[in-house]
């Protein structure tokens, strides 16, 4: 048998990608890695325009399409998914990326904002559905990868934020962990439609906009004593989503510059 060289391997080409979140200070990264690796990329959001802009700015040679998605509304999840069928003709992979959420912690997170927050793993679930029907539609092969957290495995330092910001939300870690544990379950029911369900971890990536005195402490606590950078984050995911990857299924891939090692 021909080996494919590893050009072919990580070449995205002919491949339509849905990402939620796109927009985001991660999903940006995430979304020119695969318009960079030549997919053609679905942008969804919950603002059209947004979408829109952020479709048109991508590198790549495109084209890239931009649809109005709320993932915390199912009838939403289903218009914005035949949108992007009906723009792209076809998706391939599907990027669970976006989130929405309280800054809340466990002394004031009220029980609305805590079961809201946790919808988001329900709007992952019914995207990757969404995906793997299509794809077993086409008699085609499929990838999801769900967007979790090093905080889906481990708990946080209470110090790290003690006095300067809110505390890790406590419903942020339960939603993370249940995405965790949800992508090996969907895994190993969806192997046999040639449907590869991975999850990307990622660890401290703070964005410019938080709290800086937080982001010094969390910094000693890194082995790497040092932030992730967006940038970081391509090539892993790429791994995931191409013919790289095509034996790796059921996986929580950890992008945390050696934080879980501790």
């Amino acid at each position: 048998m021909t080996e494919s060289a590893v050009q072919t391997l990580f070449d995205m080409t002919g491949q339509t990608v849905l990402i939620t979140g796109a927009s985001g200070f991660l999903g940006s990264a995430l979304s020119s890695a695969l318009a960079e690796a030549g997919a053609t990329v679905i942008a969804g959001s919950r603002d059209l325009q947004k979408a829109q802009q952020i479709a048109k700015s991508m590198p790549g040679p495109g084209p890239h399409f931009g649809v109005e998605m709320d993932q915390l509304d199912e009838e939403s999840i289903n218009r914005g998914f035949d949108a992007a069928v009906k723009a792209a003709g076809k998706i391939d992979v599907l990027v669970n990326n976006g989130q929405q959420g309280h800054a809340m912690d466990l002394t004031d997170v009220t029980g609305e904002a805590f079961s809201q927050d946790l919808r988001n793993a329900t709007g992952y679930f019914l995207l990757a559905r969404k995906l793997r029907d299509h794809v077993v539609s086409r008699k085609t092969p499929g990838s999801i990868v769900m967007i979790g957290s090093m905080y889906g495995v481990v708990g946080s330092y209470p110090d790290a934020y003690a006095d300067v910001c809110v505390a890790s939300p406590v419903q942020y870690h339960t939603l993370k962990g249940g995405i965790i544990h949800m992508t090996r379950h969907l895994a190993v029911y969806w192997a046999k439609d040639n449907v590869r369900v991975n999850c990307l971890s990622p660890g401290p990536f703070p964005s410019p906009h938080v709290n800086q005195e937080m982001v010094k402490r969390l910094i000693q606590k890194s082995p790497m004593l040092r932030m992730g950078q967006p940038e970081e984050l391509k090539g892993p995911l790429l791994l995931l989503v191409s013919r790289a990857g095509s034996y790796i299924t059921g996986q929580n891939l950890l992008v945390d510059g050696g934080w879980t090692a501790w």
